[in-house]
């Protein structure tokens, strides 16, 4: 669990992880909103990130 100290603070995540978020949505049986979740990660940016994967971004 991530703790934030101050109220608009988000977190960066690495070019790395934003791949590999995007890699595991495409597993068999794995949802946009499932790996969004765990990752807490909104759907619609997991969703853009993909885009941006698919079109060689």
């Amino acid at each position: 669990m991530e703790v934030l100290t101050q109220p608009e603070q988000r977190r960066r995540r690495s070019v790395e992880e934003k791949l590999a978020i995007v890699r595991e949505t495409f597993e068999p049986g794995a949802t946009v909103s499932g790996v969004a979740r765990r990752h807490q990660v909104n759907a619609n940016q997991v969703f853009a990130w993909r885009k941006l994967y698919q079109d060689g971004s």
